[in-house]
């Protein structure tokens, strides 16, 4: 008696249900993410120690020639914005060379506008 040979286990293609996981997670991350916009201008950081993670939230821009830029607005324009919108929490990125009385002036401006917290974004060293 002849027996038949056993006829090899069909081949599945495994790439096609892999193509299709990654490209769905593809999609996922490009929904969840979240792109933020670029700075209007370069700022370097002063240096500090901190570990309170900045809040997310309106930013207010400052360059080192006292340059101001709050939502796409510069300027005079920067500051009316955000007393527009008042934000009552608002991420302060001002430059290493900023002047610190102009930096307490700044302060003292964003609280007569209804600011309650302003965190000032630092780089650690």
């Amino acid at each position: 008696m002849r027996f038949s040979r056993p006829r090899p286990p069909r081949r599945i293609d495994a790439a096609v249900p892999m193509i299709n996981v990654v490209f769905l997670l593809l999609i996922f991350f490009l929904m969840a993410a979240r792109i933020a916009p670029p700075p209007p201008f370069d700022i370097t950081l002063p240096a500090a120690t901190g570990e309170t993670p900045l809040g997310e939230g309106a930013i207010l821009f400052a360059a080192a020639d006292g340059t101001l830029s709050f939502a796409g607005q510069s300027g005079v324009a920067a500051l009316a914005t955000v007393a527009a919108q008042a934000p009552e929490a608002l991420t302060l990125r001002a430059d290493a060379a900023f002047p610190a009385p102009d930096l307490a002036a700044l302060l003292a401006q964003l609280a007569t506008m209804g600011v309650a917290a302003v965190d000032l974004a630092i780089r650690a060293p």
